[in-house]
């Protein structure tokens, strides 16, 4: 209990100060809103928001399903190969380190101006890719060096050790990296949406644009609020997945 109650009660207390600090001070509105205007704002425009969020959600689930399936798929096959992980790692580097506003005017022209969500989706899963290889190959490379050995002694061919060794031991692995491309996912969608700028996608960056155009801060903080809730959503789940998985492994 005292996991969710610490937390919670140090955000309360930062609501309070930020409130009472606001009042005081008098600060303009149009530079930093108080908490009671953020929850004003967040109601009026609820179903706008929403709405967004849930665009800026599907965006980022699935491109967390196609880092998974490219990620995940790639350290199976270059698990097979020191010569093919060799020459695939360096690559795997470049994507990640590769800042996702220098390619983005690209992918977009690549997916099409009137496909900016599946340039978003895209920007997003190469966000994502690099901790769910970097987890699996890992794991894959993790398996008790002693049963690597019970393997060869019985003559068990590349499938069995994979499937019955290598897989269950990757597991853990696996899901850590979901869990840290899952906030990642996130991320990339909004930086590929800012980028994009279309408001095609309407997603919770182009509510970000837009609000801050026309100065309207508070607008601009309850979309991010959305942003935090959503991020940790995403994250609480693949969170729970991996519990459960460790719980039911040990």
């Amino acid at each position: 209990m005292s996991r969710v109650l610490a937390p919670l009660g140090l955000v309360l207390l930062l609501i309070a100060v930020w409130e009472v600090a606001c009042r005081v001070l008098n600060v303009p509105i149009y530079f930093l809103p108080p908490p009671s205007a953020i929850a004003v704002a967040l109601i009026e425009h609820a179903p706008l928001l929403m709405g967004s969020a849930f665009q800026t959600f599907r965006m980022a689930v699935l491109a967390l399903f196609f880092a998974g399936l490219v990620g995940g798929g790639l350290a199976l096959v270059v698990s097979l190969s020191r010569t093919g992980e060799q020459a695939v790692r360096p690559l795997a580097v470049a994507v990640q380190v590769t800042p996702i506003v220098a390619i983005a005017p690209l992918v977009l022209i690549w997916a099409g101006l009137d496909n900016a969500d599946r340039a978003v989706i895209g920007l997003a899963a190469a966000v994502a890719f690099f901790p769910i290889f970097s987890g699996v190959l890992t794991g894959l490379k993790a398996a008790d060096p002693d049963l690597e050995r019970l393997f060869d002694l019985y003559g068990a061919s590349r499938l069995q050790r994979m499937f019955r060794l290598r897989l269950p031991a990757a597991l853990p692995f696996a899901l850590e990296g979901f869990r840290v491309a899952a906030g990642q996912a996130v991320i990339g969608a909004v930086v590929a949406e800012f980028v994009s700028g279309s408001g095609v996608t309407q997603g919770l960056a182009w509510r970000l644009l837009e609000a801050g155009n026309r100065l309207r801060t508070a607008d601009m903080l309850a979309a991010l609020v959305c942003l935090m809730a959503m991020g940790l959503a995403l994250s609480g789940a693949v969170g729970f997945a991996e519990r459960r998985v460790r719980a039911h492994l040990s």
